[in-house]
């Protein structure tokens, strides 16, 4: 057996099982890393000097393909269902001997590395990897220790990573030949039949959803954060597609982290050491942070290029709309020192609400908070997703449902707690689209959304008059500095105002069944924040 690279004293490879491998690369510098996928042919160098490389068969997650391992650790305490799906122990040793099998003769890629820039949380990870570029995706988006840190590094997590092994369903419980199993009490993520290299970081992030609430104490969140010249900290809550990553890269002020933090008393950390940004129909104008951070050392998915050069086509969608890029976060010219920050002073809930209802900003309530953070709106358009041809509501609880173990309302009300204590205030942003629904209105301008963060970030929009939305009740600012005042109020801008009518109260009522099932777990304040379905428009649309 040959080893190359950085080897770790603790090197635990043979008690895991892994005693016949050809070789080990163990810890290779990004540079070497993108050599041995270049070499194996398995990537290409981009005219920038990223590298590119194509994910397979499955160019986003699998939710129905994540499964939690059911023992005395986890029975009584996951959210079981639709979500996390019951996993055996018996089906999870089973498939972990199966996959060590599939390793024999083959090399391996292994990198220690970090999760939680707050050392007091620190998750020490191993991952081992069949495919060099899914090392190289490790490597940005973990925390690198240092050589120190490296020759007694002590793994508490281990995930086993092989996209060429695919499970047999009717032998090892899964339910088709991809899957991502989490074992709680062997600390341990088995990935494979994938090469969609997301499922690596957000298998931790679901160990770090159950791990910080239920033992410490810590609210996780799917978010964004920033840091101003003042300290103060804003949180970016929203789906994929909303604008997260773009409206955190700011370059007024420090990146903390694009996607996961932690909230600990009163500081807000970051859980990764890179950035997974979105770059479909990307440009320099509109997002010159990420723009610029594609380089030596960033990893591009399923792009293609223009004809047959190798500048990237970032309109090109035909292998996915979920293109994506991966880069360390020093990658972005402005980052937080030690990915850390203060209680935040702001909080932006961002949906993409493509039936053109909700307002571009408004300022929540406590109540009206809650309700939309466990309600996690945002809409798929046409042509995202096969059989979409029309907007459809999308809620994902606390804007991050596919990776969170325990129950939403858990979360809910640890954020609850904490904005009290902190006295932040809250906004909803919608980012989507404006003067009708899509395929009749048109996009946000990012400009303006721009424009209204900075104006709250910044105090302006303190003491300026708002209006309440007639059916959703929030409060609307009447002006805000450099965005034109019709805008504000999205109403105004539609053509036919009882066609805005219609469709914000089908919305409003989108709203209230889904927060049906989470209802008997809300308060009253909770409770009189859903939005109110005006039965006259509900009578005119039926005649």
């Amino acid at each position: 057996m040959n080893v190359k690279g950085i080897q770790p004293n603790t090197d635990n490879l043979k008690d895991l099982g892994l005693n016949q491998l050809s070789t080990i690369y163990w810890n290779l510098s990004p540079a070497q890393l993108v050599k041995e996928s270049v070499d194996r042919e398995m990537g290409v160098i981009t005219d920038t000097g990223a590298l590119a490389i194509d994910t397979g068969e499955f160019t986003g997650r699998s939710p129905k393909d994540r499964f939690i391992v059911c023992d005395d650790k986890t029975e009584n305490a996951v959210w079981w269902g639709d979500i996390n799906i019951k996993f055996s122990s018996e089906k999870f040793d089973g498939l972990y001997n199966k996959m060590i099998k599939y390793f024999e003769g083959k090399d391996v890629f292994v990198r220690d590395a970090y999760a939680c820039s707050a050392e007091e949380f620190r998750l020490n990870l191993r991952v081992i990897n069949e495919y060099p570029w899914s090392n190289h995706f490790a490597n940005n988006m973990f925390i690198e220790p240092n050589k120190s840190e490296l020759a007694d590094f002590n793994p508490e997590w281990h995930i086993i990573n092989a996209p060429g092994f695919l499970a047999d369903p009717e032998v090892d419980g899964t339910r088709q030949h991809n899957f991502a199993v989490i074992d709680f009490t062997k600390k341990m993520i088995l990935i494979g039949g994938t090469g969609y290299t997301g499922e690596i970081k957000k298998g931790i992030f679901s160990v770090l959803n159950f791990i910080l609430p239920h033992e410490k104490n810590t609210l996780s969140m799917h978010c964004s954060a920033n840091l101003g010249k003042k300290d103060d900290t804003a949180i970016f809550f929203g789906l994929s597609g909303t604008g997260k990553t773009t409206l955190s890269a700011d370059p007024e002020r420090q990146l903390i982290g694009d996607d996961e933090h932690g909230w600990s008393g009163n500081t807000v950390f970051n859980f990764e050491g890179g950035c997974y940004a979105k770059c479909i129909d990307l440009t320099e104008e509109k997002e010159p942070q990420i723009w610029n951070a594609i380089k030596e050392g960033s990893i591009l998915e399923n792009i293609n290029f223009i004809g047959d050069s190798k500048t990237v086509n970032f309109e090109d969608k035909s292998k996915t709309e979920n293109t994506r890029v991966s880069y360390p976060i020093d990658y972005i010219d402005n980052i937080a020192p030690g990915s850390k920050g203060k209680n935040p002073k702001n909080i932006f809930f961002l949906t993409a609400d493509a039936f053109g209802v909700l307002p571009p900003i408004s300022k929540l309530t406590k109540g009206q908070a809650m309700f939309h953070f466990i309600s996690g709106y945002t809409a798929k358009v046409a042509g995202t997703e096969a059989g979409i041809t029309e907007p459809v509501t999308a809620f994902s609880a606390c804007f991050g449902a596919p990776f969170l173990p325990l129950h939403p309302t858990i979360y809910a009300e640890m954020l609850g707690e904490k904005m009290t204590e902190a006295n932040v205030n809250v906004w909803l942003i919608n980012t989507g689209w404006t003067g009708g629904p899509y395929g009749i209105g048109n996009r946000m301008k990012l400009s303006y959304t721009r424009a209204m963060i900075s104006a709250a970030l910044n105090g302006e929009l303190d003491n300026v008059e708002f209006n309440k939305h007639e059916v959703f009740g929030l409060n609307m600012p009447t002006t805000c500095p450099n965005v034109p005042t019709e805008v504000l109020n999205p109403k105004n801008t539609w053509k036919d105002s009882y066609a805005y009518d219609t469709k914000a109260n089908h919305l409003a009522d989108q709203f209230n069944r889904n927060f049906e099932k989470f209802a008997e777990y809300a308060n009253a304040e909770i409770l009189a924040a859903a939005p109110v379905v005006k039965a006259e428009v509900k009578l005119k649309s039926i005649y």
